[in-house]
């Protein structure tokens, strides 16, 4: 259950609880904060706790946004000092799995993986799928994407080392009839249930599955070959063939493992996609030179991290709980405490491990192969919480809640302004209704009144534009179900969930309005809307504005903003219309941008006019590849002469002009392509 929103006046004073500056010892050690009930909130390290600590409070101001929540939810720290900083890691990791506070990160699975276990705690060690945790004495492979792709695995590599594989009830069963199982009987299993095999000889099996399973495969292979020519000199047929086809069943099994690297290479892949909120990992096992298997984890960023913080936690999170450490750890960013992380991998593996970002070559290429699985993963992960009915529903409640609406607001709407440097000025409207995106309705807008980075202005046109069509559209409506009143037609019924225009069939554009209107910006741009929406006479329709820096929302008028608690569905929500609005404004800048740029650049040829401009646009499909082009070849477009192919080539000479960049004051980030079924027209 989350916690309701809150002021910021409403919050604690961290002074009331700072201990006295020469009180906090200089050695390294681990710190927690406690709240007011004594419960451990956040649990951190430091090389020298009193610098640490006193960074906390010295300039609370300057501190990110999350870290002063945590502050002002904290009433009490205190320290255990430490000798080294691997002992700090250790107890740091130690003390989060104990309290598992509330602003630490922590890594979840975004699914539950199944392994290849072998059970080697047990007198005749099995063979099975098993997910969940780990435990002792059992030796795991993989994590596998789907279970058929272990058991297919499994029973390729059952000829060679007939292992057992049945359950302990089916193991005593037989046992107790004297007989084997199917298995036993179609040589799949050496039957240590009646005996064929002794406990010593069976336990020999499982330890050869386990180290081909780890990589030692050509011991294996070589092996039979040489049974298998002994044989055929020998000749013994039967049993050569029958060798030359546990071979195949080997290489069957290891053809569905990628070859990636040389032989030797043993490293786990890790890498990255992040947002303001979340993020998600993916990590591929290199065994052998092979891909052995791929695991993946979410998380809440609940606290301000770096990625380089990320890599830190998921280190020290993953291996503490690992007997597999390999031999290199390839990261996107090394960890900020890079020896000690190193120092306390190699203690875990008991021999030495390499941590490093990789520069260039394959494994450069195949980190970035990982880095696309986890941009994926974290899309599947948003799309997946999204889309679940009682997720919206708590989202939709708590932004009610929390903004002091009437009703829950199931249509959205979102405005951001984009700009480079004040040129081509361009607006967004984007809906969300019942928590999800309606795309069919997205709008865009031209500024045409505004010059200029005035954000305020291009919000109060862009929302004065929009609802001037709804106050139009609705009273060519209201005409209209005076007339579908006296006529009683169905396309004009006044129930209808959306008004219908009766010369297209399709729901006008503007008629339908929302229930909340959400601003990119701060306190100045919802004052700007909401006085837009007052001179038209509007004043049923609630306004908010969500400052991005500190995720806060503005509401019309009050000196302090809102804030809603930084893991609550509702602000998850609130976040995701946000960014979906600066990424649909920031396409359309580009777009505007792009054909601004390739008329400029071709009015610079002396005599080319519009005719032959388009004509060398159509001939080479780009303003780009027109570029890469040879005189020779622009003068292959008709009605382009060798002196204007030259003209041409001279005047393109140059590089494009900087990359556009979005956001209403022209800084913000980029964002991607275009979405299907995206509604493209643009707004009058």
């Amino acid at each position: 259950m989350s916690a309701a929103p809150t002021t910021l006046s409403d919050v604690a004073d961290p002074a009331t609880y700072r201990p006295s500056p020469g009180s906090i010892p200089e050695t390294p050690g681990v710190y927690r904060f406690r709240d007011e009930h004594g419960r451990v909130i956040y649990v951190g390290k430091a090389k020298s706790l009193r610098s640490r600590l006193n960074s906390y409070f010295a300039d609370f101001a300057g501190l990110h946004p999350r870290t002063q929540t945590m502050l002002q939810t904290a009433a009490r720290v205190d320290w255990t000092m430490v000798g080294t900083e691997v002992e700090a890691l250790q107890l740091e990791y130690s003390w989060i799995k104990e309290f598992d506070p509330r602003f630490n990160v922590r890594y979840r699975d975004d699914k539950s993986y199944p392994y290849l276990a072998v059970t080697l705690d047990e007198e005749f060690p099995r063979v099975m799928v098993m997910r969940g945790a780990k435990r002792k004495g059992v030796r795991y492979f993989g994590p596998y994407s789907h279970a058929w792709a272990i058991r297919e695995t499994v029973d390729q590599l059952l000829r060679v080392f007939p292992v057992r594989t049945c359950r302990p009830g089916v193991f005593k069963r037989q046992h107790q009839l004297d007989r084997p199982c199917l298995l036993g009987y179609i040589d799949k299993c050496s039957a240590p249930c009646v005996g064929r095999v002794s406990p010593e000889e069976h336990r020999l099996l499982a330890e050869d599955f386990c180290d081909f399973m780890a990589g030692d495969t050509g011991r294996f292979t070589r092996r039979l070959e040489r049974e298998m020519r002994s044989a055929a000199a020998g000749q013994e047929y039967e049993r050569a063939a029958r060798l030359r086809d546990d071979i195949r069943a080997l290489e069957r099994a290891l053809e569905k493992q990628t070859v990636v690297f040389a032989d030797s290479t043993d490293c786990d892949m890790i890498a990255f996609a992040e947002d303001e909120l979340e993020a998600a990992v993916q990590v591929f096992y290199v065994r052998g030179g092979r891909i052995r298997g791929q695991r993946g984890w979410v998380v809440d960023k609940v606290e301000a991290v770096t990625t380089a913080d990320l890599v830190e936690h998921f280190l020290i999170q993953t291996y503490s709980e690992s007997d597999a450490v390999p031999r290199e750890v390839l990261v996107p960013a090394l960890p900020p405490e890079v020896e000690a992380m190193t120092e306390l991998l190699t203690e875990l593996r008991g021999g030495p491990v390499r941590l490093r970002v990789p520069q260039r070559g394959d494994k450069k290429t195949l980190l970035e192969t990982v880095a696309r699985n986890a941009m994926e993963a974290l899309k599947q992960h948003k799309t997946r919480r999204a889309s679940d009915l009682t997720t919206r529903s708590l989202a939709l409640r708590e932004i009610q809640e929390a903004l002091e609406l009437d009703e829950a607001p199931l249509r959205i709407e979102c405005y951001d302004v984009s700009n480079l440097q004040g040129t081509n000025v361009v607006a967004s409207m984007v809906v969300f209704e019942d928590g999800l995106a309606r795309k069919s309705e997205y709008r865009r807008f031209t500024i045409r009144a505004v010059e200029g980075q005035d954000d305020v202005r291009s919000i109060h046109e862009v929302i004065t534009r929009r609802f001037r069509r709804y106050l139009a559209e609705s009273e060519k409506h209201g005409e209209l179900e005076t007339m579908a009143g006296e006529t009683g037609d169905d396309e004009l019924d006044p129930s209808a969930h959306q008004p219908i225009d009766p010369e297209t069939g399709r729901p006008r554009k503007f008629a339908y309005p929302p229930n909340l209107v959400i601003v990119d910006g701060g306190a100045p741009q919802v004052a700007a809307a909401r006085a837009a929406l007052a001179e038209l006479g509007v004043d049923d329709i609630a306004v908010c504005g969500i400052a991005k820096r500190l995720e806060e929302l503005w509401l019309p008028g009050d000196d302090d903003p809102v804030i809603l608690p930084r893991n609550s569905e509702g602000m998850y929500l609130v976040q995701r219309v946000r960014d979906e609005a600066h990424r649909f404004a920031i396409n359309f800048h580009r777009q505007k941008r792009s054909k601004t740029m390739t008329v400029s650049e071709l009015d610079n040829v002396p005599g080319l006019g519009p005719s032959r401009r388009a004509a060398l646009l159509k001939h080479f499909g780009s303003l780009k590849r027109l570029k890469e082009a040879t005189p020779a070849q622009i003068a292959e477009v008709p009605g382009i002469g060798a002196r204007s192919a030259e003209s041409i080539a001279a005047a393109l000479h140059g590089g494009p002009g900087p990359a556009a960049r979005g956001g209403g004051n022209g800084n913000g980030d980029g964002a991607g392509g275009r979405t299907d079924g995206e509604h493209r027209g643009e707004a009058s």
